[in-house]
């Protein structure tokens, strides 16, 4: 119950932001639970949080432009774009 309970209390709070602050919420939530899992300790958790936070904003930012893709070179670089034309 405890659980259902917090979940639903996430997704609610998570309701009113916009696509960049739902991409870096969940960005950094997701990456402090593999940071710690994968190291073990608090350090990795706050590490894995930053990385996943700051990914998730930028994934989110993309959302918020239409028209916008994002893409990644062969050099693993990230950038914006306008999306191909469906003609």
């Amino acid at each position: 119950m405890k659980k259902a309970f917090m979940l639903l209390m996430v997704g609610v709070s998570l309701a009113s932001c916009t696509a960049t602050e739902q991409g870096a919420g969940i960005g950094a939530a997701s990456g402090a639970v593999i940071g710690g899992v994968a190291t073990g300790n608090v350090r990795g958790a706050a590490v894995g949080a930053a990385i996943g936070g700051v990914s998730g904003a930028v994934i989110g930012s993309v959302a918020e432009q239409p028209g916008q893709c994002y893409y990644r070179d062969r050099y693993g670089r990230r950038y914006i774009d306008n999306c191909p034309s469906r003609y």
